[in-house]
Formats: structure tokens, sequence, C-alpha cells
């Protein structure tokens, strides 16, 4: 039966993204179907939002992003490709066909509508130089996260069997099974790299290979022995992308009757023996940076640094800048075992949710809007705040500020106890709310670490409500919103595609909170 939903699903999305003529590449991230669309004037948007497994719709550059949440994603996509495949002529549905969300309320409608243009707004401006190149660099790590995801909980789980004292065979099962990815993790970075810069992948992987290669030891560089995983993940980016410059290179300059020899060898010699003599040691400068930096930030202004990141995660996430932190967060996990990065982040979240909750209160006449917190609030809860985001708080204005200030709290009181000595961290990237428990670890046991991370989204929730609940809305707003309400029965068609709304400009990253 559940093979049967998902492929109604993607049955339902097929025609309204234009049919299968119109899709050119399919793929999927944590929490969403990304599809190439060779016209997209073809896509019915309103249509869309109102199926009721979609939860939002996000347009980021060259890339149509159908929102449908974690788990459900990984089984709808395979089914989508697989009717991409089987209708490959079928005739792509007229840009003027009928929507699916006609009867929606005005006011909801409203909301979406604005959602979509400041979508269309942060759009256009993201398309800058060095922003197209940070979505490049997230498009390298998102299709890791998912074993990121599966190993940090496995990982979890021997710790606790280990601090129960069930420490054995099992244990050491569990850690092999857990440790094997991130011993590698690298070669999978250099793939994935090569493959974004236009390079062979297994050559991209190849040249990251050497950075794990337990024989680089042997290697001297200013008179020092190279470590194995000296540089990790970033040293592996810096080489796989070189060594798709050197391929690129090559195949323009080398005749084709040598290409296949002379071209693969050059490109893994070349940018080998700059990884070795250069790259690794320059990266692994940078990651320990990192660290270190990361440490003393929430060591000595825990608070602050947390109350910021907190305050204003939800704003990089507009301007797409947060794509620069999924390195860092993979650099920590790969040199320390977890991120503190990402559970101060995940505040931004729970200010979210605590803001939507506030809304529909405030809004008590206004059918159409509790709705759409209604049917959105249970993935906000779990760490996908899109349809909260563009379908409810940004579009009404103030109620984004006053997210943001929950977030703040959040993040200041998570990081006020990293201060006292009890750091927060997370073994993955992708999830966050209540989604990133299983993946929490720390300096002070899974019990004080998840009491940290508790007490967090709690704080983040109770600043975010009270803080719409008072500031949100001035009284002449707030009249002529609860002035629109519309019966029930009118607006009961509203709750899928208002919740459904609009998504931020990007990728949560997967799980972004």
């Amino acid at each position: 039966m559940a093979g049967n939903e998902h492929r109604a699903t993607a049955t339902a999305i097929l025609p309204l993204v234009g049919g299968a003529a119109n899709v050119t590449s399919v793929t999927h991230c944590m929490t969403r179907l990304r599809l190439g669309l060779a016209d997209r004037s073809r896509v019915d948007d309103a249509a869309l939002r109102a199926l009721p497994a979609v939860l939002g719709v996000v347009e980021d550059g060259d890339s149509y992003q159908i929102v449908l949440g974690p788990g459900k994603v990984a089984r709808v996509t395979p089914e989508f490709a697989r009717l991409v495949d089987e209708s490959a002529n079928a005739t792509p549905l007229p840009a003027d066909g009928a929507s699916l969300s006609d009867a929606a309320s005005s006011t909801a409608d409203a909301l979406a509508t604005r959602g979509a243009e400041i979508r269309a707004e942060h759009r256009s401006r993201n398309r800058t130089p060095v922003k197209l190149f940070l979505r490049r660099i997230a498009d390298i790590f998102v299709p890791l996260i998912p074993a990121l995801i599966g190993c940090g909980i496995i990982a979890g789980l021997g710790g606790l069997l280990v601090n129960l004292g069930w420490a054995g065979g099992l244990t050491a099962a569990l850690t092999a099974i857990s440790s094997g990815f991130m011993a590698l993790i690298a070669v999978f970075v250099g793939y994935n790299t090569a493959k974004e810069f236009g390079g062979t992948p297994v050559l991209g992987g190849a040249v990251a290979a050497i950075i794990v290669f337990p024989g680089v030891a042997k290697v001297e560089v200013f008179g020092t022995p190279l470590v194995p995983g000296q540089g990790g993940v970033l040293g592996a980016l810096g080489a796989a992308a070189l060594a798709a410059y050197v391929e690129r290179w090559c195949r323009r300059r080398v005749p084709e009757a040598v290409d296949v020899l002379v071209t693969p060898t050059l490109t893994v010699l070349v940018s080998g023996l700059v990884t070795l003599y250069g790259l690794m040691y320059v990266a692994g400068e940078v990651a320990e940076g990192i660290g270190t930096a990361a440490d003393w930030l929430l060591t000595h202004t825990g608070a602050f640094a947390g109350f910021v990141l907190g305050g204003l995660f939800l704003p990089l996430v507009m301007l797409g800048l947060h794509q620069a932190l999924i390195p860092i967060h993979t650099t920590l996990i790969e040199s320390q075992g977890y991120t503190v990065l990402l559970p101060v982040l995940a505040m931004a979240g729970a200010g979210q949710v605590g803001c939507a909750i506030a809304v529909a209160l405030r809004l008590k006449q206004n059918t159409s809007i509790r709705k759409t917190v209604r049917s959105a609030l249970p993935a906000g809860v779990l760490g996908v705040g899109e349809p909260l985001i563009y379908g409810v708080s940004l579009p009404l204005g103030r109620p984004f500020i006053t997210a943001c200030v929950g977030g703040a709290a959040g993040g200041g009181l998570v990081g006020l106890f990293s201060m006292l000595g009890t750091k927060v961290g997370a073994t993955a990237i992708g999830p966050s709310g209540w989604a990133l428990f299983p993946l929490l670890a720390g300096n002070r046991g899974l019990g004080a670490t998840a009491a940290v991370y508790g007490l967090g989204l709690l704080a983040g929730y109770g600043v975010g409500f009270a803080a719409t609940y008072l500031f949100g809305f001035d009284s002449a707003t707030l009249s002529e919103l609860n002035a629109d309400a519309l019966p029930a029965s009118a607006s009961a068609p509203a709750a899928a595609p208002a919740a459904a709304g609009v998504a931020e400009p990007s990728p949560a990253q997967p799980s972004e909170p």
C-alpha cells in the first residue's frame, strides 16, 4: 500500500510540472525532489502546492524543488523517475490548466502569493558568482547527508551501549559500521566534486583517496611527515576541483588517439602531487583552525555567539549564505566527531514554531491562516521550516523578526551551557528540531546533551511565541487580518496549498531549521 501511495504522489506531480517531456533531470536531497525543467512556464505552482503530499516548492537557480519531507522524498523520487522514463513522450500539461487550489481562501492565497514574490526577489539576488559557487559546494555535500545520518545514529547507539557497560563484540561491530564511511568520506567528496566541476567523478575520487591512504605517512612536507587524513574533506574538495580543471585542460589539448591513456594519467599525477605537497598541508591547517575557532567561540563567547547565530540563521538562509557552513559542519564532524554549530542554528526553527503558534492564536477569526499553521506545524517541529517561513511568517512581515528573536534566545541558551562546560553537538548535518535528538553528542553524556538541547528548543518556542504574540502585529494589521476570515467550509481547501506555501531559496540543508 505504501508503494502505491508513493506512486500516486509521483503520478500527481508529473503532469503539474509539464509532463515527462518537460523534465530534464531528477534527483533528491534530504527533503526535496529536485527537478531540471526545460520550460518553467509549464509548471502549475498553485496546483502543486495544493497536493496533500507537497509541503512547499522552491526555485533555486536552474533547479525546481518540491518539498516532500524526510523519508517520503526518498521513496517518491524513484517512482517519479520511473514515470518519466515510462512517459517520455507524454503531452505536457498546458500552462493555463485548471488549478486545484481555486477554492483556497483569499487570505491564504495572499500569503502564498506574497511568499512567492519574496522568493522570486531573493532568487534573483542569489544569482551572484559567490552564491552560485556556494550552491555548487552545497550540491557536493547534500548527497552525503543520508550516510552521515545513518552512521551518526549507529555511532550514537554504540556510544550508548558503551556507557551502559555493554562493551564487547557488538559495540566493536557498531563502531566499524559507523566509522567506515567517515574514514573514507574524503573519497566521496572527491567523487562528487569532480562531477560538479565537470570532471570524471572516479578521477576526483582517486585523487581524494590519496589523502586517506596510510602510505602518505612516508611523505615529508617541510621536513614533517604527512598524517593520513590530513586536510580531510577540505583537502579532498580542493584536490578533486583541481583534478577536474587538469582533466578539462587535457581534453582540449591531448590528441584523441592517446587521450584515454594520457589524460587520466596526467590528471591523477599532477593533481596528486599538488595534493601531497601543498593541499594536504594547507587544508589541514585550515581544518584545525576551524575546530579551534568553533571551540573558542562557544567556550568564551558562547551565550553571545549563540544569540547571534540563532537569531541570524533564517536571514542567512534567505540570502543563500548558509551554504558556506556545510563544509564547516562536515569538517567539525570529521575532526571532532560532531559539529557544535548545528544545534545552535537549529534554534532558528524553534523560534519559527513558537511564532507560528502565536500567529494562530492572535488570528482567531482567520480560518485560512490557522489552517495553514495547523498543517505546517508538524513539519516545523521536525525541522522542516520552509512552509512556515514563506507560507506564514515572512509574508506577514513582523512575525518573521519575532521568530528570529526566538531563535536567538534558544541559541543563546545553548551557547551559555557551552560556556559552562556542556557542549552540545550533532554527529550529522541535515535534521533539526526534534529529529535531531537521535544525532546529539557532546562532552557530558547523552542525557546532559539532550537536556540542554531540549531546554534550548523550549526557550526558542517560548520566546518566539511571546515576542510574536506581544509584538508581532500592530492593531490595524490585527483587525484587518481577523476581518478577512471566511466560513470554514469556504476555506477548508486552503490547508494544503497554504501550508505548502513556498520555501526558502536553498538545501538543509537538508533539514534546515
